[in-house]
Parts: structure tokens; C-alpha cells; sequence
């Protein structure tokens, strides 16, 4: 049985390691077939893609397209790109615009609750200063020792309603899978889990992103829980969606899974990566 990793970050966005280090971590963990899928930034790729010829590991190009939909952020994942195609990378600049201006923000925000020089402290954490997060500020945090690790950053400054969260406008829903199937790829939606909506804006989230030409979630992933497996292998099958699996990884020590050390998928699903590979 293959191990497949579709769904990891490199320092190009917020990860920790280069592209060529994470296709390495990834060869060592026994990873046949890997995507690096920074954020909204496909800089990494023909790094990844060298780095995992040269290790004799499947490559496919991916990106993770940040989206507002119904007022929260959802991820999409693209895979099978061209990450060269010029709409693709024309989009990804427009949405990773105002990214330096919600930094600025965030940093005001917690030097409000007693935490100064937070913009200056997460910018030695950013690899790409076009793509400074949450995570980078979170990075911060823990190294003032303000929080034990960054999960706690996020729960008590950084998620919606903590003092510290600014919400940023992104692409749209159909902007982003316009944007990968543009550039011939797959739409997936990341980690459905993670999104706090009912039943009927799941529903609807679903409905439109089908509707729109996205083909598949990912359902086992290390952003899910185990009982999430299930839940989302559900949710393909009732919606007819193709299954992906990726492990979220950022670097060591703050991932939950690491790459390649995910289960398979559950049974009596479509691999997104099934016609790939015949």
C-alpha cells in the first residue's frame, strides 16, 4: 500500500524546515508520494519537485488557498497544479496582499494585553516576509514563554474572540477553485473539521464547492481526530467526493502527526490520487 502525504508546509510559508529538508523528513518516514502545499505561495515547489526526484519520491505540485466563506476562513488545497500558470500566481499575490497590514494589527492588538514588540519578535520566525501568520506570532509567544507551545498561543490569543485574532478577507470560494482548475489541478477542501459550522452550512459549503468543480476533502488528516476519519469518509461518500489524506505538518514538536504516519484512508473510498497513478 502506498503512504501518501498530500498536505505539509515548508518555512516558504509557515512551516519550519526549507522545501528540501521536508522532502527528506518525508523520504526518511517512508512517503511514496508527496505535495509541499504552502499557503497562498507556490515558490517552494520547484524545490520540492527536485528534492523529491533526487530521493526517488513521487512529486505532485500543491498549494493551500486561504478562503472567507459565511465569515470564517476554509482552506483549500490545490494538487496537481501548474505553478506556473500566471492567473494561479496572479491570484495567490492578490490574496496574500494586506498579510503584512493584519500582522501590523495583530501586533497592536497584544501589545494591548501587555505583550509589546510582537511584530518585530514573529517577523525573525518568517521565512517569506510576504506570508507572516499567526503561527509566526505564535512561534514568538512561546519563545517569550508567555505560552508552553503554540497550541496555547492559539487558544488564548490568536483564535476568533482571544485578544489577539484579527480576521483578514481572503479569496472566495469560487475564486480559488477557478484558480486551481485554471492551472489543471484538483480541489480539495482541507480539514473539514477544523470549520465551525451547523449541519446546513456544511451542507451549503459542500453543495457550492461541488457545484464550482471541486472534487474531493481530505479526510484523514492530522488536523482530524481519529472519530473525524469516519466522519469525513461519510461526507465523501454521501457527496460522491474523492478522499485525500495529508498530515498538516509544520516541523518537529509542533505537529500532531508527523509526515507520513498518518492510517490509510478508510475503506469504500475514492483516492483523490487513483487516476494518477494507473
Amino acid at each position: 500500500m502506498l503512504n501518501v502525504d498530500l498536505h505539509c508546509h515548508s518555512n516558504v510559508s509557515d512551516g519550519l524546515l526549507p522545501p528540501e529538508q521536508v522532502a527528506a523528513r518525508a523520504k526518511a518516514n517512508g512517503v511514496d508520494v508527496w505535495a509541499l502545499t504552502d499557503h497562498d505561495e507556490v515558490a517552494g515547489v520547484a524545490a520540492a519537485r527536485e528534492a523529491a526526484n533526487a530521493c526517488g519520491m513521487r512529486h505532485v505540485a500543491g498549494v493551500e488557498i486561504s478562503v472567507t466563506w459565511a465569515a470564517q476562513t476554509v482552506h483549500i488545497v490545490g494538487l496537481r497544479i501548474d505553478e506556473t500558470n500566471d492567473t494561479l500566481v496572479r491570484g495567490l499575490a492578490a490574496t496574500r496582499n494586506g498579510r503584512e497590514r493584519r500582522a501590523r494589527d495583530i501586533a497592536a492588538a497584544l501589545e494591548k494585553v501587555g505583550i509589546p514588540d510582537a511584530f518585530e519578535g514573529a517577523l525573525k520566525h518568517v521565512g517569506n516576509p510576504d506570508l507572516m501568520s499567526r503561527t509566526h506570532f505564535a512561534r514568538y509567544l512561546v519563545e517569550c514563554g508567555y505560552c508552553a507551545d503554540t497550541k496555547e498561543v492559539f487558544r488564548n490569543y490568536l483564535s476568533e474572540g482571544k485578544p489577539g485574532y484579527v480576521p483578514h478577507r481572503w479569496a472566495s470560494l469560487g475564486e480559488a477553485v477557478g484558480w486551481i482548475l485554471g492551472a489543471g489541478g484538483v480541489a480539495v477542501v482541507a480539514h473539514p473539521g477544523r470549520y465551525q459550522y451547523t449541519d446546513v452550512q456544511f451542507g451549503a459549503l459542500f453543495d457550492e464547492f461541488k457545484q464550482l468543480g471541486g472534487a474531493a476533502i481530505e479526510v484523514t488528516t492530522g488536523s482530524h481526530t481519529p472519530d473525524q476519519y469516519e466522519e469525513y469518509a461519510r461526507v465523501a461518500r454521501y457527496y460522491g467526493f474523492q478522499a485525500s489524506i495529508g498530515s498538516d505538518f509544520h516541523g518537529p514538536g509542533e505537529s500532531r502527526v508527523d509526515l507520513g504516519h498518518l492510517p490509510p484512508l478508510p475503506s469504500g473510498l475514492i483516492p483523490v490520487w487513483r487516476d494518477w497513478l494507473l
